[in-house]
Formats: C-alpha cells, structure tokens, sequence
C-alpha cells in the first residue's frame, strides 16, 4: 500500500541563520499619486499671474492648466479645460469677473481672488456662487494653496475683509426680515417699564421690572431726523458699480487714471503704505511712487488724504468725484 507524500511547503533557503524572503511579486498594488488639482488663473495683470501660476505649480498635487487675461479668455479656458479650480479676479477689462461668474460656477469651483474688498463686490459675488473670497495682502503663499484645495473639496475660504462683508450682509438680512413669533419681545417692554399702549407699567411692591444680568435699561430709539443724523458715522461711498440701492459710487472717469492707477489709488484709499503697496502689486517701491505722482497730477492732489477723499467722493464741493 503506497502512502500519499504530504503537501510541500515552499522551501526558503536560510542564509547566516535567517530564512531569505522571496522577492515582492510584481501584480502587488502601489499606492497611486496624489490626484493633481488643474487650476485656471484669470487675471488681467500679467505680473500676478505669472507669480500665482509659479506659486501653485511649484505644488506637487496642483498644475495651471491655463492663464486668462479677462473673464471671456476665463470662460473659453474653462470650458476647454474642465480644471478643478478657477482663480478669477473681480476687476478685467471687457468681461470683468462678477460677470463670468454664473458661467464659470457651473463649470468648476471658482475663488476671487482679487484687490476688490468693497462689501457690494463681495456680497455680489457670493450671491453668484463663487466659493471663496481672497483679497490680496490679507493671505500667505501656504493660506492660498490651502484655500484652493479646500475649496475644491467644498470648503470655503474668505479673508478678513470678504468674511466682515459677509457678516454685515448677514446681520442686515436679519434685521430686515426675520419676525419674532408672538410673545418674544414683550420682556423687554416690560423690563423698560412699559405696557403695550407705551405707558409706564406698573409692577407689584416689592419687585422690580427684569433685566438681563442687571443691565440699565436701554435708552429709546432716536425719533428725530436730528437724533438719526447724530448716531449715523460718516461712511465713504464704495467705489463698486454693484451699489444696491445705495446711493451711486462716484463718477471717476473724469480722472482718466489707467487700470494700473485705478488699482493703486484703491489701495491708498484702504490705507496702505508704499511699501505694502508694492508688497500686492508685487512691483517695487519706485515704481509705486512713480504711479503715486502721476494720480496725483491727474487727482490735482497733494497729499494721500486729499487724493483719497476726492476718489471715494467724500471732498467737500465740486470735488466729490460725482459728474
């Protein structure tokens, strides 16, 4: 009778006392790259998008597939391209960025990413669909390669400025139209010493009218132009055609500044320094003063504050910028 030989077990030859592992098969899975995000930069100003286009390919996981000069070049590459992202600046000429946005937005996740911190601009854009607000100076290099990748996974990003914009607007859509059920409010009627004909109420002996933590009663509202005019701050016209029922922006064609000027006397106006200036338009300090000399020629300025108050049309007399 023959007995089957049992199974062999592979044999792993042992060298110096240790068993020799067999080589790694081939077929076995490798962990693939990152996924490359594909980024479309559209920016009138060549210099930013050479420097934005240098900043984020220098990425591992993120190549510009395309640069566009104004919104209609940004709409062509996006269609063409079909990227992950578009950075899109607010002011271009022809077709500026609010006005490529609803296209843009239903191609890929779009960010502004611009000088533009008017709250107007930012509000507009948000209500266009952009996903993110970036003003420049307010971000560092790493911030931004963040912003574009989180915001590709749908995560928002908005710098200071963008952000306050967004909370104001929020605030004032509140205050506009939300209603208090019935019964909310009647506390503080009460707290102020008032029934519901606005005559002094009156409590128990013995107990007071309640207040939050103890707090004095709130003053009552001003009920005179007067007393309105005196809570009211001076706030200077924003510069953005998007007013909103505002009172219109000042008429600046009449300065005749070029688009590069336009930019700079914006960020006079928001009160930066030369060389912070310099810092955003990425050009040096001497070449801002030279733009500096000529708007004020053109501004028939002397100073900053001169030059700053006649471009967001808060000069007294004939030259408040409006035409």
């Amino acid at each position: 009778m023959t007995v089957p030989a049992p199974p062999r077990t592979p044999h792993h030859p042992r060298r110096g006392g240790r068993t020799v592992q067999p080589p790694p098969s081939p077929f076995q899975a490798v962990p693939s790259p990152p996924a490359t995000l594909r980024i479309v930069v559209a920016d009138d100003n060549p210099v930013v998008r050479a420097g934005l286009t240098a900043l984020l390919s220098g990425r591992d996981d993120i190549t510009v597939v395309a640069e566009a000069a104004d919104g209609r070049e940004a709409c062509e590459a996006a269609h063409a391209h079909r990227p992950d992202v578009v950075l899109l600046d607010v002011r271009m000429p022809g077709v500026d960025g609010i006005s490529a946005l609803p296209y843009l937005v239903g191609i890929a996740p779009v960010v502004m990413l611009t000088y533009s911190g008017e709250a107007e601009i930012v509000q507009e854009a948000l209500r266009r669909g952009a996903g993110g607000y970036l003003v420049h100076g307010e971000f560092t290099a790493d911030q931004l390669v963040t912003a574009v990748r989180d915001i590709r996974a749908g995560r928002p990003h908005f710098t200071p400025t963008a952000a306050g914009a967004l909370l104001a607007q929020l605030r004032e859509t509140a205050t506009a139209s939300v209603a208090l059920p019935d019964g909310l409010g009647a506390t503080s009627a009460i707290a102020h010493g008032e029934g519901t004909s606005g005559e002094s109420a009156s409590h128990p002996q013995g107990e007071r009218p309640w207040r939050p933590f103890g707090l004095p009663p709130t003053p009552p509202p001003p009920t005179s132009a007067e007393n309105l005019s005196q809570l009211q701050p001076d706030v200077a016209q924003s510069s953005s055609g998007w007013t909103s029922g505002r009172p219109a922006a000042p008429d600046r064609s009449r300065y005749r500044l070029s688009a590069r000027e336009a930019e700079i006397m914006d960020l006079i106006a928001s009160g930066m320094n030369n060389q912070q200036i310099a810092a955003a338009c990425f050009i040096s300090e001497k070449t801002v003063k030279n733009h500096i000399n000529r708007i004020f020629a053109k501004l028939h300025s002397t100073s900053r504050s001169e030059a700053a108050a006649k471009w967001l049309g808060t000069a007294p007399g004939p030259d408040r910028g409006v035409g």
